[in-house]
């Protein structure tokens, strides 16, 4: 199994970092889909700076927020302590979340989960399926095949699996990418909610665009 890395913070600009200051369009959609089904503890996997921790917090959850990288989650406690809310942060492992079982009737995680290999992208949906209660719901992104970064000519890890060598936070990093049928098979003991693909804009310097799917899974009753 490919070692984890954590995003460097260290290295991305202030213009940028307002970008992930900015809760992600579909959050909107869970936090009033979640509170109508009555759920309260709610997990950001992955939570970077912090956006949807701090979100949810505010909205009534019970929140907790989780990352591999320390510097993102001293600034995710800044971020909540200027915001007022109440958030508890641990930093760790995806591939051994910290978590009792049945900890977490919701869990967020996005464009996070995939910073792996394949083995450790089964491993994760073995915790996720662990640290979900009955019931429970988990809205996810996975890059996609078809996205810019898997035609790269970047080092290989196995059959879905590159490490991305460029300038910039995820130098170094796995990224993992999948095709529908890839994305039934690993999620095939959870009741497949919704799946759908998403092509992402990014204008800068150069205007790039990626692939990702986006996938609500829910634990069998």
């Amino acid at each position: 199994m490919v070692e984890s890395k954590a995003w460097n913070w260290n290295v991305v600009e202030d213009d940028h970092k307002k970008y992930w200051l900015e809760p992600a369009i579909e959050s909107y959609y869970l936090i009033d889909r979640w509170q109508n089904q009555g759920k309260q503890n709610f997990l950001d996997l992955g939570c970077g700076l912090g956006r949807h921790t701090i979100q949810f917090a505010k909205a009534g959850f019970k929140t907790f927020g989780f990352d591999l990288s320390e510097d993102s989650i001293k600034k995710t406690e800044e971020y909540a302590k200027e915001a007022g809310v109440e958030v508890e942060l641990k930093v760790g492992d995806m591939l051994e979340l910290p978590y009792k079982d049945n900890s977490f009737d919701c869990v967020y995680c996005r464009n996070v989960i995939s910073h792996t290999d394949t083995k450790g992208m089964k491993q994760i949906v073995a915790e996720l399926k662990r640290i979900l209660k009955n019931d429970g719901e988990c809205y996810l992104t996975l890059g996609s095949k078809q996205s810019w970064g898997y035609q790269q000519d970047w080092p290989v890890v196995d059959e879905n699996t590159k490490i991305r060598v460029e300038d910039g936070p995820e130098n170094g990093i796995p990224h993992f990418y999948a095709d529908y049928d890839l994305v039934t098979e690993l999620f095939k003991d959870f009741e497949i909610v919704k799946v759908f693909q998403v092509e992402d804009f990014v204008v800068r310097e150069t205007t790039t665009s990626s692939y990702h799917y986006h996938v609500l899974i829910k634990i069998k009753k």
